[in-house]
């Protein structure tokens, strides 16, 4: 059996009950994927939630069937009945409307208990996450004066709020059939030798390195120990940027997508619909490499325990480069040199910190690990940080010390 934290099911006092959520959709549905798991979480163990949302859109594939205890609501000023829960969580700085943060104030000013102010962070394996995690922010004017907000930042240590992990997950993961989610694509791998093959799963930002590894991938290069049989790998591509930049690749050769997907050289590509988050998961569970992008989708990669390449999001100040050192410095603890260096050259090659033309020399290093050590690192890895209390358990725990109701008890 995997080992996760025993993260109990924390009571959540009556007084406590009632959240709010608010989150702007700013590109690629990430926040809106963070939001839907945390609000899902919460109602999961007990908590009346109400997300707010300015494009709730996504939903409609993301989480077709919703969520018991999770109510939508449009981004816009409280209606004449509709008041502040006990607890207000502001993804990212999104800044809730001014109307419903006098709300707030006011109910603070009337004697009775302020609502508790969260603002979830970004992640970041940086140093500065440990140092501001829970700090106070008090409003010293506009609509909230004399409210206190909070910071809670997810992390990877336990000086931070953790990583969103609903309970059995990791139990889920392992108890999953591989064949029963490629049968549902239409896919079946076993007549290929493993050391042979490989299923991947692409979900990314505009990736300046792709052409170059889909012909990589194409000419089956790609490091194999026997070298005479080429290297086959199945591509699952995700809608949106990735989707689009391979449908230009394919272009740019003269072919074009049939609904089946297309095969070029050793390449198979099978292009995916928009899915729900919960076959996402089965998806990352069944892949051999997952090219993640994002916040949402590397958490749910590193859970999967299989090999990842984490594409964070590229910004103009170039504070991507820092962040990902930082993320290697943690991830790749216990790896062995041999494997942990190539992983952060790739890495880096895939986030556009390394010359382009090394991608052939690292991709053939990387290929054999994939059953060589990657995989089962990953795994360790995933193990590890289940070991902590993970985010929602975190943020509970600090609601209740904050409210002033006691330690948090189990069931």
């Amino acid at each position: 059996m995997t080992e996760e934290s025993p993260a109990p099911l924390l009571c959540i006092p009556a007084a406590l009950r009632r959240w709010d959520l608010f989150c702007r959709v700013i590109d690629n549905h990430g926040d809106l994927g963070v939001c839907w798991r945390l609000a899902r979480d919460l109602a999961g163990r007990g908590a009346e939630v109400r997300l707010w949302i300015d494009d709730a859109s996504a939903l409609n594939w993301m989480a077709p069937d919703g969520a018991p205890g999770v109510e939508v609501l449009p981004w816009r000023d409280p209606q004449d009945d509709e008041q502040p829960g006990d607890v207000v969580v502001e993804a990212f700085g999104c800044d809730p409307p001014a109307a419903f943060v006098a709300r707030m104030a006011a109910r603070a000013a009337s004697g009775a208990p302020a609502p508790l102010w969260f603002n979830l962070e970004y992640l970041s394996a940086e140093p500065y996450v440990e140092r501001s995690h829970r700090l106070a922010s008090p409003q010293w004017s506009g609509p909230g004066r004399g409210l206190t907000k909070w910071f809670f930042y997810p992390g990877f240590t336990e000086r931070t709020g953790g990583l969103l992990r609903e309970p059995g997950l990791l139990a889920r993961r392992d108890a999953h059939h591989r064949a029963a989610t490629l049968a549902r694509l239409g896919l079946r791998l076993g007549a290929d030798d493993p050391a042979d093959h490989a299923l991947m799963l692409l979900f990314g930002y505009d990736q300046p390195l792709l052409p170059a590894w889909l012909n990589l991938l194409a000419d089956g290069h790609g490091g194999s120990v026997r070298p005479s049989r080429a290297i086959r790998t199945t591509l699952l591509v995700t809608p949106g940027h990735s989707a689009h930049q391979v449908h230009a690749w394919l272009a740019g050769r003269g072919l074009h997508r049939s609904e089946a997907g297309v095969e070029i050289g050793a390449l198979r590509l099978h292009f995916l619909p928009h899915v729900s988050q919960i076959e996402f998961d089965r998806l990352l569970w069944a892949s051999d490499l997952n090219l993640v992008r994002g916040e949402d989708s590397a958490v749910r990669a590193i859970w999967s325990g299989r090999p990842m390449l984490w594409q964070l999001y590229r910004q103009d100040d170039g504070a991507q480069a820092p962040k990902l050192e930082a993320f290697l410095d943690l991830a790749l603890q216990g790896m062995p040199a041999p494997l942990a260096r190539p992983v952060a050259e790739m890495m880096r090659l895939w986030n556009g910190l390394e010359s382009p033309a090394r991608l052939p020399a690292v991709w053939a290093q990387l290929w054999p690990l994939l059953r060589e050590g990657w995989g089962a690192a990953c795994r360790q890895r995933a193990a590890r940080w289940a070991r902590q209390p993970d985010l929602s358990s975190a943020l509970l725990a600090e609601a209740i010390a904050r409210s002033g109701h006691g330690a948090p008890a189990t069931s």
